[in-house]
């Protein structure tokens, strides 16, 4: 048998290439997941370089590797089977019974069979979760959180949450002082294979990324910086625990212009290669909170992401694809504004938060709900589409985490967790960040040439989705304030909301 890792599972002290560890194992590098969508050149880069230096580091372990760089997956099967006829591939189950199918029946032609097993990137098994859910048609994040933590012990004593609650949300809002400095995040300087994997990146995917009426001049990324070794992911976690989790609970929702990185993990990456495990990345944070070295809501906000959260979207992408991929309950069908790929708009929040994707891809968790997924929500950006740049743009993007948190969190397309919609209007984006002090256009005003796109859009998506809403006992308060206003203003609110889309079609918004 032979343990087959595709390039998002590169788990090497636990799942089949722990527990087969006289046996082959098969890496495909597929230039066809690289064509896919007009990806970043970091996310690329950091794809490959992992799997090539995962490949020398087995092979320095006296592993026996197979490691094909190919045109397409299909192309690296064949060629294996042609070498190893019959052959038996184990590899973690992919992450829906659709791709599952898939997988099977390309490697059946190409002359082998395949045994799935667990995928060790998560901490709660489909049984596990699937008993939690039921025949339910929605889920709850805060029940299953809840659920999570009494299965595994995580910040439980005798059965009760540590500290007395479940979480401390209301402690993890706040706004930094005006002296406040964020710590320093890490950065790797790429070795001498991330550098040449990184010109491979830049000359063989030219045309993607690079190109218009994308991010264009390979949208002027930085110096690549993200973690491509087992060594560096771990050197990411004790950094962030010693450096950066005390700061990370209060200010976890706060934006801050010249601090992109605030007080957050950056460790996505490391997770969803398989570089770090979740278990390991949560003890490492409790640990810190029974050493006395990090409070108590900076560590529970953390690990309510890690095993609330991200368990959380992957089953309910199993449980709920196809049919979320092309959720659109809203009937939202304007196309996404092309300053998403240039970041060419006189909105201060937007344009900082764009250029940070376009030179990092990377933006943190409230930047991508509140800013970006909220205005395509207000807007009415077809789900498909915004999904669709969020998977192209984000280091840390796979399907399996865009889909539920842009077109069911952020754009409410689907109605399977979402209880609401997370619409806000520029009061929301003054209190919890700095940027309005320095835009141009007028936090305050709803109406008129210089009033905030965000203020006309919310309005006017109250008043276009009023039959589909006002019903939701979660809109009650802010229906109220829709019937306050007189039908003189909601013309004016309707009337700037469609100056606001014609500017942004036209690129001069």
């Amino acid at each position: 048998m032979t343990v087959w890792l595709r390039g998002d599972h590169l788990v090497r002290r636990r799942g089949p290439l722990a527990d087969r560890p006289d046996d082959r194992v098969l890496l495909v590098e597929s230039e066809s997941f690289g064509r896919k969508l007009p990806y970043h050149p970091h996310k690329l880069t950091l794809v490959f370089s992992a799997m090539r230096h995962f490949r020398d580091e087995l092979r320095e372990a006296g592993r026996r590797v197979e490691y094909y760089s190919v045109g397409s997956f299909r192309e690296g099967l064949e060629a294996y089977f042609e070498a190893y006829p019959g052959e038996t591939l184990v590899t973690p189950s992919p992450p829906t019974p659709s791709e599952r199918t898939r997988l099977e029946a390309m490697v059946e032609s190409a002359g082998g069979s395949v045994e799935f097993v667990a995928d060790e990137r998560f901490c709660c098994s489909r049984a596990m979760f699937d008993e939690w859910a039921g025949d339910a048609d929605g889920y709850r994040h805060e029940d299953f959180y809840r659920f999570l933590r009494r299965e595994t012990g995580y910040l439980m004593a005798d059965g009760e949450p540590v500290g007395g609650s479940w979480n401390y949300d209301e402690e993890n809002r706040e706004t930094p002082p005006d002296d406040w400095t964020a710590p320093e995040p890490p950065n790797f300087e790429p070795d001498e294979l991330t550098r040449d994997t990184a010109a491979w990146v830049r000359e063989t995917f030219a045309g993607g990324y690079d190109a218009e009426p994308y991010g264009g001049d390979w949208a002027d990324p930085e110096t690549f910086r993200w973690p491509v070794t087992r060594r560096q992911a771990v050197r990411a976690l004790d950094d962030f625990v010693e450096n950066r989790l005390t700061e990370f609970g209060p200010y976890q929702d706060a934006m801050r212009r010249s601090e992109w990185a605030m007080g957050h993990s950056l460790l996505s990456t490391s997770l969803n290669l398989g570089l770090l495990g979740p278990a390991e990345v949560i003890k490492r944070a409790i640990a810190a909170y029974e050493d006395g070295d990090a409070p108590l809501y900076s560590v529970e906000g953390f690990v309510r992401q890690i095993l609330g959260w991200r368990e959380f979207l992957r089953h309910v992408y199993r449980r709920e694809m196809p049919a979320l991929a092309e959720a659109n309950q809203l009937g939202a069908d304007e196309d996404l504004p092309a300053f998403y790929w240039t970041g060419d708009t006189e909105m201060a929040c937007l344009s900082d938060v764009v250029d940070g994707v376009r030179r990092r891809g990377y933006s943190h968790h409230i930047e991508r709900l509140m800013l970006l997924s909220n205005f395509g929500l207000v807007y009415g950006v077809e789900p498909r589409q915004l999904n669709r740049w969020f998977h192209a743009g984000y280091v840390d993007a796979f399907h399996w985490v865009t889909t539920p948190n842009v077109v069911e969190m952020g754009l409410f397309g689907a109605g399977v967790f979402a209880t609401k919609p997370y619409a806000a209007s520029a009061n929301y984006v003054d209190r919890m960040s700095d940027y309005c002090s320095g835009c141009p256009y007028d936090k305050t005003k709803a109406t008129g040439e210089g009033a905030c796109p965000f203020n006309a859009l919310y309005w006017e998506f109250l008043d276009r989705n009023e039959n589909r809403l006002r019903s939701n006992h979660r809109m009650g308060l802010v229906y109220n304030h829709l019937d306050n206003k007189d039908d003189g203003e909601r013309a004016a609110i309707r009337e700037r909301a469609d100056d606001v889309r014609s500017k942004a079609e036209r690129g001069d918004l």
